[in-house]
């Protein structure tokens, strides 16, 4: 499996950007990242310059989000969803986006639901409860 550093993941959001500025032919989850930039213009300053980006601390206690994590979590639900995994994501993600009549606006209360997850997952030494996690989706 691929597992990201910090830093790699940084690096693939600021190269998307860069080449999207410079005209460059995207891969397909570039361009799928892409997407969710474009609809956070109040992260361009972020990417605009990989070694900066690498060099900051999003720390809790800094009191600023990272914007490399909200986007990440944009990207893995964007991929739950497309392979409706776990499965019953895509349809409980598809009535949140009709009864909030955004994309945005849903994906913005699944992370709620995949935070409560993982940190649950984190805090008894368990594996992730992805059933859980679907629920919390529907019922939002």
């Amino acid at each position: 499996m691929f597992n990201p550093s910090s830093d790699d993941v940084r690096r693939f959001f600021c190269d998307t950007w860069r080449k999207h500025h410079a005209k460059e032919i995207l891969s397909p989850m570039e361009a799928i990242a892409l997407d969710w930039i474009l609809q956070h213009p109040e992260y361009e300053e972020a990417l605009a310059d990989a070694d900066a980006a690498i060099a900051r601390d999003y720390s809790v206690e800094g009191g600023q989000a990272n914007p490399f994590l909200h986007l990440s979590m944009h990207l893995s639900i964007s991929e739950q969803v497309q392979v409706d995994q776990p499965r019953g994501i895509r349809d409980a993600c598809a009535g949140l986006t009709r009864r909030l009549d955004s994309a945005h606006a849903a994906h913005h209360q699944i992370m709620e639901c995949l935070g409560q997850m993982i940190w649950t997952s984190q805090k008894n030494n368990q594996p992730p409860d992805a059933d859980a996690y679907v629920e919390c989706v529907r019922r939002r």
